[in-house]
């Protein structure tokens, strides 16, 4: 199986997977999942482009050390994937948790590889209520999870993945069969990397890193997210990042890769296809827009 080791003092395994030809694309999976979240992603856009999607370290099938669960480590395992795999030209796709690293690598790093980046469901740019951040989530929820996750892990992701999906009594977007496949890729973790991961995506200040983005950056979210709400995230982050605009899918949940998973794959490739001068007007020519301030909103839901 396909590994790179990382760049440090303490190096770990990653596995990776690698298709198709082209342009390179690099999905970097959300919490507390694997690269296989990206399975209608990457079966479509690899006949475009060459995709690489990777597990995070502790998670997956990649090595699950006590430490390095820090943004600026995994930052540091995203470069040590792009500089062994010598990629140049990249878009950078990064869901949810995946989005700090993305928007991390950027600053620490710069875009010296990169062409693109694409936010989708992203925590960026702060996610925890502070003095500074009134309309963020308050402390108290995170550890609520943290306890929920050492008192019963699988217990408590089975109900997350309900609320991820927005799953509920009057509301089945996707099967049953997705929901214990989701499941399924979330126990490959160990306990310590799942709450090292709470803490890191919940208390990680991106503010001052989206800042730092300085090339064409696309952000999708749905506005039906219960998992990171739009408006402490996408809608902050679209007026930070000096090149972007959002995509607002109406109606969509947090794992919008899955219930939107065409529309989203639409809008990628052509993001992806087109030059950074006139990205958003191009990627927006052939639907029905309603655009205002960089925000278009997607009503075909």
């Amino acid at each position: 199986m396909p590994y790179i080791q990382t760049m440090d003092e303490n190096p770990v395994q990653l596995f990776y997977q690698d298709l198709g030809q082209g342009k390179p694309v690099l999905f970097i999976h959300g919490w507390p999942s694997t690269h296989e979240m990206w399975e209608y992603q990457v079966g479509e856009l690899s006949k475009h482009y060459r995709c690489i999607a990777y597990d995070r370290r502790g998670f997956g099938l990649s090595d699950k050390p006590w430490t390095g669960y820090d943004y600026d480590t995994l930052a540091a395992d995203l470069k040590s994937i792009i500089d062994t795999l010598d990629l140049s030209d990249v878009t950078l796709v990064g869901f949810s948790m995946g989005g700090g690293e993305l928007a991390r690598y950027l600053a620490n790093y710069g875009s010296a590889r990169i062409s693109k980046a694409v936010l989708v469901s992203s925590v960026t740019p702060f996610m925890l209520k502070t003095p500074d951040n009134e309309d963020g989530v308050p402390q108290e929820m995170f550890d609520d999870m943290v306890e929920k996750i050492r008192e019963d892990r699988p217990q408590f992701l089975t109900g997350f993945g309900k609320s991820f999906f927005s799953v509920g009594m009057m509301s089945q977007p996707v099967s049953d069969e997705i929901l214990q496949w989701a499941h399924g890729l979330t126990l490959q973790a160990i306990q310590k990397s799942t709450i090292d991961c709470v803490r890191a995506f919940s208390e990680t200040d991106f503010r001052n890193d989206c800042t730092d983005i300085d090339i064409p950056t696309l952000l999708i979210h749905g506005d039906d997210d219960k998992t990171v709400p739009i408006d402490i995230s996408a809608k902050k982050a679209v007026t930070l990042i000096k090149d972007a605009q959002l995509i607002i899918y109406e109606g969509a949940p947090h794992g919008l890769f899955i219930t939107e998973k065409d529309k989203l794959n639409e809008d990628l490739i052509n993001f992806i296809g087109k030059s950074s001068d006139n990205h958003f007007q191009t990627l927006m020519s052939s639907r029905e827009e309603n655009v205002t301030d960089g925000v278009y909103l997607d009503t075909e839901v």
